[in-house]
């Protein structure tokens, strides 16, 4: 078992009366804390609610470290890296994306204790294995476009300015090597799932959604990008939290 240190997190304190756990967010691929969950529409508010903000910055990305090998980035490995980072004691974790389908296996798999769940753009699909990694290499390196859509936009994702590609490619890699099953286990807490009303990465998440005792799911406007930046997501998911 490779063993690595603990993901780092950016913390922001509750500047009144802590009226609940922490809130943990995770991000989604090729983005980062900053840009998924803004200070300003996220940290801040929850903080004069009383709630600890917690952005983890997930390997790979901006805040979080490079990855060396794939073997340091399995599901595994990195639901235990981010479980350190985010330290003992009973949280409400909202993830998006990429973010979500690890929030689902952190509170599935007893990572963290889970209080309540909130899962925005999950993709009832892993898309992860179906990448070819010595195309997206090798298009990376400035070789051919790759042939296959999914590679092609997974390609398009890591090498977009600013980003690590190779630690992005070694994190697909790690995560591949344990895909996203929620037909093999579901989390066993209050769950919301908030879906864009034009994201096609989330059709069929109603299937999904089913495999968790009395969830809820929810439509709110935006495609992928757009539904995480709507002030619907974002109150849909603090009245749940009971912010």
């Amino acid at each position: 078992m490779t063993s690595v240190a603990a993901l780092p997190a950016t913390r922001t304190q509750p500047t009144t009366e802590v009226t609940g756990p922490p809130v943990v967010l995770i991000h989604g691929f090729a983005a980062d804390g900053a840009a998924d969950w803004p200070a300003e529409r996220w940290a801040a508010p929850l903080a004069a609610a009383g709630r600890e903000a917690v952005v983890v910055h997930l390997p790979g990305h901006a805040g979080g470290p490079a990855v060396g090998s794939a073997d340091e980035v399995t599901t595994a490995n990195v639901l235990r890296r981010m479980a350190d980072g985010v330290g003992a004691g009973e949280v409400d974790v909202i993830g998006y994306s990429l973010g979500a389908r690890l929030a689902w296996d952190l509170a599935a798999g007893g990572y963290l204790p889970v209080r309540r769940l909130v899962l925005g753009g999950l993709s009832p699909m892993e898309p992860f294995g179906a990448v070819d990694l010595a195309a997206a290499r090798a298009a990376v390196q400035g070789g051919p476009r790759p042939a296959d859509p999914l590679t092609g936009i997974i390609t398009g994702m890591v090498s977009a300015p600013g980003q690590d590609s190779e630690s992005l490619l070694r994190l697909v890699e790690g995560l591949a090597r344990e895909p996203f099953d929620p037909a093999a286990t579901a989390p066993a807490v209050p769950a919301l799932f908030l879906a864009g009303e034009g994201d096609p990465m989330a059709q069929g998440v109603e299937q999904v959604v089913a495999r968790v005792a009395g969830a809820e799911l929810r439509h709110v406007p935006g495609d992928h990008l757009g539904a995480l930046k709507s002030d619907e997501f974002r109150a849909a998911a603090f009245e749940f939290l009971g912010v």
